[in-house]
């Protein structure tokens, strides 16, 4: 296929390296020139150490260039992003072209997942053209998908033959492609999994252990898939890749930045302090606000969401945060309602 991948980040460029490898076409856009520049010159991503582009990708500075052929298009900037990206791609894109979100989170004020926004800019500004809309989400650290390391992905589409059809495009003997029709709930996963890995890290920067770090996957997970579900996403969605699945390895792996983050913050910084020390977009911090609106919204009560938007947004100490989460009244463990 012709794919173009808007996005020059370590997860853009990952998939770019996945698809090169799987023989598509591929060409890459970036809204940062000077990304493009170190790209055609040196091959590599400076975050992704051991990979060597192949010659066969295409590097644009033009979307228009860029979107040309693009019989599939991929959205991989950071979420904060992803707006202003669908608006410049609209006008450009193919009629029946596939648009895939490979980013995770949910706008705050409008609470719309990735997949609605590339909708509600795209559809509106490109008059009489069909697109397909699908989401791709689960475990998929960059660093090992760049290194062809073993990878379990979701491909997430409402037309299952449109879900299957990318499964094929990304699947070879390093990259295992499920299909899921829920959109809703692998989007909801992917945004909420990297609020719970502040967490985490913000328990491991404290000095507390495994126990704790178990706490919060597990419990995260209940109150993620609380939010799903009352948003209408299915439950067996929050038990596989895209649930459970990117929750351990997002609050587990040296490879986060949401974790590493909490650490920072568990170790004593400010917010401010740990992304200057990360120096990547935090995508947990920039779901935290979304994810309270959410949860006021559809009244799910999500005390680890609420705990960590309380340290960062108000300056409440973490030992503070986690006595109020160790103290709360004793309940059933066994409510997802």
């Amino acid at each position: 296929m012709n794919i173009t991948v808007l996005g020059a980040g370590t997860w853009g460029i990952a998939l770019t390296a996945l698809l090169a490898k799987n023989c598509h076409d591929v060409t890459v856009w970036s809204a940062i020139p000077k990304e493009i520049d170190e790209l055609i010159i040196t091959k590599t991503h400076k975050n992704l150490p051991g990979l060597i582009l192949p010659d066969r990708i295409t590097y644009q500075k033009d979307i228009e260039a860029a979107l040309s052929d693009a019989e599939l298009v991929i959205y991989v900037t950071p979420s904060e992003f992803i707006r202003k990206t669908a608006r410049l791609s609209a006008p450009y894109l193919k009629d029946g072209a596939i648009l895939v979100s490979a980013a995770k989170g949910i706008e705050s004020g409008t609470l719309m997942t990735m997949t609605d926004i590339i909708k509600d800019e795209v559809f509106g500004a490109a008059e009489n053209k069909h697109f397909h809309i699908a989401a791709l989400s689960g475990p998929t650290h960059a660093e090992e998908v760049a290194l062809g390391l073993p990878t379990s992905i979701v491909a997430a589409s409402e037309d299952e033959e449109i879900s299957s059809m990318l499964a094929k495009v990304f699947f070879n003997s390093c990259m295992r492609v499920y299909t899921n029709t829920d959109v809703l709930g692998v989007e909801v996963a992917g945004a909420l999994k990297n609020i719970i890995a502040l967490a985490a890290g913000v328990n491991r920067g404290m000095g507390f252990g495994d126990n704790a770090n178990a706490m919060l996957i597990t419990r995260g997970l209940a109150e993620i898939t609380r939010m799903g579900m009352a948003m209408g996403a299915r439950l067996e969605t929050f038990m596989g890749l895209a649930g459970i699945g990117d929750l351990i390895v997002t609050c587990t792996s040296p490879h986060s930045r949401n974790n590493r983050c909490g650490v920072l913050i568990g170790q004593g910084k400010s917010y401010e302090e740990a992304l200057s020390e990360i120096g990547m977009v935090v995508e947990g911090y920039h779901a935290l606000c979304a994810a309270i609106e959410l949860s006021e919204k559809h009244s799910v009560d999500m005390p680890i969401t609420r705990a960590v938007y309380d340290v960062i947004h108000s300056g409440v100490s973490p030992y503070v945060a986690i006595r109020a989460l160790m103290t709360r009244d004793l309940k059933n463990e066994i409510n997802f309602s």
